[in-house]
């Protein structure tokens, strides 16, 4: 044995432990300060620097040929119509403006004979306060000559009994908090401002009076969800009140269909995606948080990845290197001018639409696949490119599947958007009272937010509905949903079909 070949050994060994230790400080350090300069761009940085939302890159980035533009030119010309169309059923009011007596004389021959030539004619668009109106119900008494028998003419149908609210009171504060983000205690001052003093308590209980009426219809809506085949998922958190402090819960939204879907859940475990999809088949498309993964099973649904996700993971990356970023910024823009084209040429969701990913979306992003995996190696990996590069080469497969599906968005930004109603209304009312409300704000928010996606006046469907869910056969409950819903005609339509029947 040679000499002192022990100590050299356990020398070398000492040596390698602290390159090691070294080597994991610097990185630590790095991703610490990878981390500043990312909390300091966001407290300190320039709004210009927040990331431009794709519909305007593509529109800075495309050039379109005269039958797009002819095409904008037509859908500019039919929303000015429309528009037009709107402001002639406003209710009209004129004012004659005549000429005052004084101003008849003439300086020229000296008369005060004047003859009307007609009128000039100016436009102005005036806003109405919205008032309150007190119905006063009359119930007529009859009694029988033989004084033994007295009857009384029908009972107004109301929301719930003693309730002096009407549909439309309800409809109103639920579209106010659902829709407008309005919370209770403004909404009480609107409604003094506009004549009457209506109490906190009072609007409270209208809003969980509504939600428990329409629970059926909700039910239905949960129950009907996974047999969409393409479902789109996301949650946020939401706070609920307790005695000392607010503690976290989540509400989670599920789009499918005509349906745009809320449900609340105390925690954010995979058993609510679980209760809402159940074994269902199809696509789920959302991002890779593994509450979802129990219902993206190959014996179950298949999962769509999103591209918005990735996009925004290596706009975070651009301050650590801006190269990389940007080309894979500008790949991504490049698969997502393919789907406007697609639209521009009215072929989404086609087999020409299809066909045109495989011939001009596949390349591009199997191009960037490979560049992403040559790549990968040169950045750490809990860095910030790292991370987004992980993110992209990890979840490629499921980033990959609208490939081959055209009815499969690049993204899941319907999911973000609709969780934006949810974040909007919790900077303005907070926190939901406990989980029994938090369940009726998604039940609500769930009519609301579905109206608005069929293109349904919510407040006219609320208005309606709430009367109706009382006395309609729970065997036709699927006529009272938002996308099956008929208005009622209008007061003193003679074609309804009770007139018809007479």
């Amino acid at each position: 044995m040679v000499d002192g070949l022990p100590g050299k050994i356990d020398e070398l060994d000492d040596i390698k432990a602290l390159r090691a230790l070294v080597e994991g400080l610097v990185r630590s350090i790095e991703q610490k300060d990878e981390r500043i300069q990312q909390l300091e761009q966001m407290l300190f940085g320039q709004k210009s620097e927040k990331m431009v939302s794709v519909d305007r890159e593509v529109k800075k980035r495309r050039k379109k040929n005269a039958a797009q533009v002819a095409k904008d030119k037509e859908r500019a010309r039919q929303k000015r119509k429309q528009n037009a169309a709107a402001k002639k059923k406003l209710q009209q009011e004129e004012k004659e403006h005549k000429v005052a007596d004084d101003d008849c004389k003439c300086p020229f021959c000296g008369g005060d004979k004047y003859t009307v030539l007609g009128w000039d004619e100016s436009v102005e668009y005036e806003y109405v306060p919205a008032h309150f109106k007190k119905v006063v119900h009359r119930r007529e008494k009859k009694a029988c000559t033989c004084g033994q028998h007295i009857v009384t003419g029908p009972a107004p149908v109301r929301v719930s009994d003693n309730v002096i609210y009407g549909p439309g009171m309800h409809a109103h504060v639920i579209v106010s908090k659902c829709l407008d983000s309005i919370p209770f205690y403004r909404l009480s001052k609107q409604f003094e401002r506009t004549g009457i003093p209506l109490a906190r308590s009072s609007i409270c209980d209208m809003f969980h009076r509504s939600a428990g009426l329409l629970t059926p219809i909700y039910d239905r809506i949960i129950e009907l969800l996974p047999k969409e085949k393409y479902v789109n998922a996301d949650e946020t958190r939401i706070k609920v009140q307790e005695e000392e402090k607010t503690r976290e819960a989540w509400m989670w939204t599920f789009i499918g269909g005509p349906f745009v879907t809320y449900v609340f859940s105390p925690s954010r475990s995979g058993e609510t995606p679980v209760k809402v999809l159940g074994d269902s088949k199809g696509i789920l498309q959302a991002d890779q948080y593994s509450g979802y993964n129990q219902v993206t099973t190959p014996d179950k649904r298949d999962r769509a990845g999103c591209l918005g996700h990735a996009r925004r993971k290596f706009f975070e990356a651009k301050g650590k290197a801006p190269e990389l970023a940007e080309h894979v910024l500008e790949k991504i823009l490049d698969l997502y001018i393919v789907e406007y084209d697609a639209a521009d040429e009215e072929i989404l969701g086609t087999e020409k639409h299809l066909m045109m990913r495989q011939v001009r979306s596949k390349p591009i992003l199997e191009g960037l696949k490979k560049y992403l995996d040559e790549e990968k190696p040169n950045h750490l990996p809990k860095g910030p490119v790292g991370k987004a590069i992980g993110y992209f080469t990890g979840n490629y497969k499921s980033l990959e599947l609208f490939l081959s599906d055209p009815n499969i968005p690049l993204d899941n930004n319907i999911s973000e958007r609709q969780l934006r109603l949810i974040a909007l209304g919790r900077k303005n009312y907070l926190f939901v009272g406990h989980d029994v409300a938090g369940q009726n704000l998604a039940i609500l928010q769930t009519f609301v937010a579905t109206c608005v996606a069929n293109k349904i006046n919510p407040q006219e469907y609320l208005t309606d509905v709430l009367i109706k869910i009382q006395t309609h056969p729970h065997s036709k409950i699927d006529e009272l949903l938002p996308h099956n819903w008929k208005p009622p005609p209008p007061p003193g339509d003679h074609n309804s079909d009770t007139d018809i029947q007479k």
